[in-house]
């Protein structure tokens, strides 16, 4: 399997060089150079696989040729072995959606199922054997620490993670800062997410600075956690036995991508429904085909408070007939007209693939109250802003619900719509006793880019 970018066909590149890059040289996305279509026969043979199992039939797709199936196996095993719950996943029935649990991870959030594999790839190809590696990470919330968990203590491997100052949830930012080991850097940037995912694709952008401080990246724009979420769809898809909508909460696009792959991969699927909330980018785009970034609003749903889906580029790519030009084209008029507009058969590509309904924090409070009161049952606010957005769409399938985040999380939401604290899950019990470790920076590229150099 070779990979190239959205922007450019001709270059050629294994997945160790995408794995470490992150972002391709020309600003663009990596694409594979071909994908695996499973028949109807072979999803009857990976049907009752374990998580791990068919993890590893999924995942060694993309990576063969640079990782052998046996070590692929034991280095998912090693990943997921630090997860509360025997198959990585958990899905529960609850009214009339599907729940799919993906918060039973070391920091409590989806992230952890791709960021864990990740940590154990650094090792396994050998990826700082050499020369020290700088991994430079932007996150609204949940990535950062579930990078943290992964490489904290990791050898030859330093970690910078920015977040926005004072715009996420005090527990996902105690549980990025307070990690004391020696290789994580964690800063504060005076800004939105935006801002950090900015400074962070300029930092990749620049080669010479690149090089220099021999940067990698573990954002979704890698490759890597797409094929790791890709995972779940499947899974889930076995267990239940049937074909679902997957309303999935998003942000940067990255978790709800993966669920095309596997569409595309020959998953039977019904609709990807897009949750959002008042950034409600992804919604516009989708239903009117006009990509035009807002102002970003802080909202209840932090994780989700984006402007600039990274990864849509990767689906601009696939619905203008693989056209490098045209996606070219558009990105160009992101950046220097402030917009793009999809053309009309563009636009129904993405209708009949996906849904999208913009959720308010009015709304979002609401669906977590009546959800408690009638079912007993606990959503963290990302999580039922894709249950509103499943009850807004109207077909005859079930639908399955991404659950990205413990609730206790965003515990100070949740008390505001069901007037009780929530208990401190095992896996960071001592939290609130712990000494944070951050600095604060302005939204400023060359004064996050000479951080970096001084703290190497």
């Amino acid at each position: 399997m070779r990979y190239f970018s959205t922007r450019d066909k001709k270059l050629d590149f294994s997945f160790t060089e995408i794995f470490s890059r992150g972002l391709a040289p020309d600003g663009g996305l990596f694409i594979p150079s071909d994908l695996k279509k499973y028949t109807n026969n072979e999803l009857k043979n990976l049907k009752n696989l374990s998580y791990v199992d068919l993890a590893t039939e999924i995942i060694s797709n993309f990576c063969s040729s640079d990782l052998k199936k046996e070590k692929l196996r034991a280095l998912l095993s090693k990943a997921y072995g630090n997860f509360n719950t025997k198959e990585v996943v958990e899905i529960k029935k609850v009214g009339d959606i599907h729940l799919l649990e993906l918060y039973h991870g070391p920091t409590l959030a989806f992230k952890d199922i791709a960021m864990q594999v990740i940590g154990n790839l650094y090792d396994e190809l050998n990826i700082a054997d050499k020369k020290k590696v700088n991994i430079v990470v932007a996150t609204s919330g949940d990535t950062g620490s579930a990078a943290i968990s992964a490489l904290n203590d990791k050898k030859n491997i330093n970690v910078f993670v920015l977040h926005p100052h004072d715009k996420i949830s005090r527990t996902q930012r105690k549980i990025m800062t307070t990690i004391g080991s020696i290789n994580i850097y964690n800063i504060a940037i005076r800004g939105n997410f935006d801002d950090c995912q900015k400074i962070v694709k300029e930092m990749f952008s620049d080669n010479n600075f690149r090089e220099k401080i021999n940067m990698s990246g573990v954002n979704s724009i890698n490759w890597a956690r797409i094929i790791c979420q890709i995972v779940y769809y499947f899974y889930t898809y076995f267990r239940l036995s049937k074909k679902t909508n997957f309303a999935v909460p998003t942000g940067n696009f990255g978790d709800i991508y993966a669920g095309y792959m596997a569409k595309k991969m020959g998953l039977p699927m019904g609709k990807l429904i897009v949750a959002t909330n008042k950034n409600d980018i992804l919604a516009r785009a989708i239903n009117s085909g006009e990509y035009k970034p807002n102002e970003v609003k802080a909202t209840l749903t932090p994780s989700m408070d984006i402007q600039i889906s990274s990864n849509f580029e990767r689906l601009l790519f696939d619905v203008s007939e693989q056209s490098e030009k045209r996606v070219i084209t558009l990105m160009n008029n992101l950046n220097n007209k402030g917009s793009f507009s999809l053309e009309t058969k563009e636009i129904n590509v993405i209708k009949d693939i996906f849904d999208a309904e913009a959720i308010d924090d009015d709304e979002t409070i609401r669906i977590i109250r009546d959800f408690f009161n009638n079912f007993g049952f606990i959503l963290d606010p990302h999580t039922a802003t894709a249950v509103g957005a499943s009850y807004k769409v109207k077909n005859k399938l079930p639908t399955v619900v991404l659950g990205t985040a413990h609730p206790y999380k965003f515990a100070d939401t949740v008390k505001i719509a069901i007037n009780r604290n929530i208990s401190a899950p095992e896996q960071i019990a001592a939290l609130p006793e712990k000494k944070e470790k951050f600095d604060i920076l302005d939204n400023n590229l060359q004064k996050v880019k000479n951080y970096i150099l001084e703290k190497m």
